[in-house]
C-alpha cells in the first residue's frame, strides 16, 4: 500500500471505529488493536473487542467495543519524551 494512502478514523459513540489507510496489523484481542497506518501506529485500546471488518487489500478495520482511546505513536519523538508522567515527575 502507497504511502500517501489516505487515512481517515471515524469514531462513533465510542462503541464503533473504522479506519482507513491501514497497511498492517501487529496486535489484535479483547482490549487492544495496535496497527500500522500510512499517518504511523496506532493502537486502540478498551475492552470487549471484536473485529467486524478487516481487509489490508482496501486497507480498512472496524473494530467494536468499548473504546477508551486511539493514540498515535510518534516515533519521531527522543525516548525520554516517551516516558510516562510518573517518571517525569519523579524520575
Amino acid at each position: 500500500m502507497a504511502e500517501n494512502t489516505i487515512h481517515n478514523v471515524i469514531l462513533e459513540g465510542r462503541k464503533k471505529v473504522s479506519v482507513s489507510g491501514v497497511q498492517d496489523m501487529e496486535c489484535f484481542d479483547d482490549g487492544r488493536v495496535v496497527v500500522y497506518t500510512s499517518m504511523g501506529v496506532m493502537e486502540i485500546k478498551g475492552i470487549n473487542f471484536h473485529m467486524n471488518k478487516l481487509s489490508l487489500d482496501s486497507g480498512e478495520i472496524i473494530v467494536e467495543g468499548d473504546i477508551d482511546s486511539i493514540v498515535y505513536e510518534d516515533v519521531n519523538a527522543p525516548a525520554t519524551a516517551k516516558k510516562g508522567l510518573i517518571s517525569k515527575i519523579f524520575g
